[in-house]
């Protein structure tokens, strides 16, 4: 089995062949990044028949080339810049640096066990899209209604009331009779924005039901926990994707920065709030922490009341609660992935 080590830029990759036995370099090619040089690139790689591609961040400046090849059969391994950076360390040479040394450090780091496999893009990475742009509309959303905030301001006295709604709006502009040249461009500028404002709600609306959508199609049934709608477990499926790449629940919580972290002490042992992990996961987990909380027929809502009868403040209670929802949501995922794993030989 060949290696066939990639280090990608964003107009140019360099491939280098490493074999795993004797870890020497057995060859070495730069492309382009276009189509042309994929394929030439990949003519290159069939000289040696048994062979596996280890990309360098292939969630980030490799992800095309790997999809691309992973969609013709190759088998294509993941390795995080920060592996080849410690092979790099490690090797004769005061971790000297260039591409071809890259991307031998990239092969290098998977035989000591770094990396993971690349897998054809699914409803996981779908749902993740819809995220992200879910975020950007929500962040123009407030923009927009800012704005109309300052405009209203100047036109009525005290301004609108802080929840602010397109309807709201509207209806407040038909009081308004502009007295001046200055107040007829206000009022026709909130007009503008008031339109923006149902514009952005219709495309979230939109979002929200494809979400729900492909959340359904991927068979997940994160849904079924009191406080998760589609929003936010379209998150969690996009942002994890298989839970399985996760050990335990721990590992999970951990990840998450649900996990309580110890610290040193000469008496007992002591622990602190985390505040490294995926923070947008370590939202979505404190949102429906706070949903539960506030739905007294929750299963969240009984084991924060029973925190806070042990003697717990709110905030720590809270805390209890959203490393318990990491453990839920972890084992969650874990039995959609294998019931969906059991039930694809059923389907082809």
């Amino acid at each position: 089995m060949m290696l066939l080590g990639v280090d990608p830029h964003k107009s140019t990759h360099t491939a280098t062949a490493v074999d795993p036995a004797s870890n020497q370099q057995a060859g070495s090619l730069r492309i382009e990044a276009n189509l042309a040089e994929y394929r030439r690139l990949l003519t290159w790689g069939r000289r040696w028949p048994q062979r596996r591609w280890v990309v360098e961040n292939a969630n980030g400046l490799g992800r095309h080339l790997a999809q691309w090849l992973v969609a013709r059969g190759e088998s294509v391994i993941d390795v995080p810049a920060s592996a080849t950076s410690r092979v790099r360390q490690l090797t004769r040479g005061g971790g000297r640096k260039n591409d071809r040394i890259d991307a031998a450090a990239a092969a290098t780091a998977y035989i000591h066990g770094d990396g993971r496999e690349v897998n054809v893009d699914d409803h996981t990475t779908a749902l993740a899209l819809l995220d992200e742009r879910r975020v950007n509309l929500a962040q123009a959303r407030v923009r927009t209604v800012n704005q109309l905030h300052a405009v209203l301001r100047d036109l009525l006295p005290g301004g609108a009331p802080p929840q602010l709604s397109a309807d709201q709006a509207a209806a407040l502009l038909r009081t308004v009779r502009p007295a001046g040249e200055s107040e007829k461009v206000r009022k026709d500028l909130a007009r503008e924005l008031v339109t923006e404002i149902r514009a952005l709600d219709k495309q979230l609306a939109e979002n929200a039901a494809r979400m729900e959508e492909l959340v359904g199609a991927s068979g997940s049934t994160l849904m079924n926990t009191p406080g998760v709608g589609p929003v936010l477990a379209a998150r969690l499926v996009g942002r994890v994707g298989r839970a399985s790449r996760f050990a335990t629940a721990a590992a999970f919580a951990n990840y998450t920065g649900a996990a309580p972290i110890e610290i040193a002490s000469a008496d007992k042992a002591r622990h602190r709030l985390s505040r490294s992990g995926d923070r947008q996961l370590n939202s979505v987990l404190h949102t429906i922490a706070v949903t539960q909380i506030r739905m007294p027929n929750s299963p969240g809502h009984a084991y924060y009341q029973r925190k806070l009868s042990e003697g717990k403040t709110p905030r720590e209670a809270k805390r209890c609660l959203k490393r318990r929802l990491a453990d839920h949501a972890w084992r969650i995922m874990i039995a959609d992935e294998r019931r969906i794993k059991h039930q694809l030989p059923q389907a082809t």
